[in-house]
């Protein structure tokens, strides 16, 4: 069971991984690096940091990153592939609990996937361009960890149990982040353009929604291909 689930979780994650890094590759980063030029041409290499607790962004010229090219290209797909391989872990070990029996029922759990670690959080905290002033760092994790939990368990509640009461409070565990709120900086600035964030917004969910679809899809086909065999 453990070398099955390792396989499908390794193939999958690998092949999700590879179509997530085509898709940044042509969507999602020719995005950031016009917004780097943005950043890069700004008045002052630094960005004061403000008095109210708000992160402020700025330039480490010993700071390592990657270089444009192979070198960014690499750097994407490796983290990629790691991201992809624990995700793909936790779907194959659910369906280690309750088995897919359609490729529909792998595209259903890829989706929640994506509600989860994609959808939720960023409702409240958006993908952000570089040159983007956010809140306190350590308030953001708290928050985007709350928000994933809660959902993850919503989304179990309302789907999975019966009694009414079970679905009503998996209502209210989807719901209650966004009542409370994401922490957000006193003052929004951004150096790039706003046409420029709603399309970086778009290209992040669109291309997270196809990872996920793939992951579920691929998953489960490996899964119930290796159970056949």
């Amino acid at each position: 069971m453990i070398k099955r689930i390792a396989r499908t979780a390794g193939f999958s994650g690998l092949l999700a991984a590879l179509l997530l890094t085509l898709l940044q590759s042509l969507w999602v980063t020719p995005l950031i690096l016009q917004a780097e030029t943005y950043e890069n041409n700004a008045p002052s290499a630094e960005h004061h940091a403000h008095d109210d607790g708000v992160a402020a962004h700025t330039h480490d010229a010993e700071a390592w990153a990657p270089e444009d090219g192979w070198q960014r290209l690499g750097s994407t797909t490796g983290s990629n592939l790691v991201v992809a391989v624990g995700f793909a872990l936790v779907l194959v070990a659910l369906y280690s609990l309750r088995e897919p029996r359609t490729l529909g029922t792998g595209a259903l759990w890829g989706l929640a996937g994506f509600a989860v670690f994609c959808l939720a959080p960023t409702l409240g905290l958006p993908p952000e361009l570089p040159g983007t002033v956010a809140a306190d760092l350590g308030q953001r994790q708290v928050w985007w960890i709350s928000t994933a939990a809660a959902t993850a368990v919503g989304l179990a509640l309302a789907v999975f149990a019966r009694h009414w009461l079970f679905k009503a409070l998996g209502v209210a565990l989807l719901t209650a982040p966004h009542l409370v709120g994401a922490p957000q900086p006193t003052v929004h600035e951004s150096l790039a353009p706003e046409a420029l964030e709603t399309q970086f917004k778009l290209a992040s969910w669109l291309t997270n929604a196809a990872f996920w679809l793939a992951l579920g899809l691929l998953s489960a086909w490996l899964y119930r291909r290796s159970s056949q065999a």
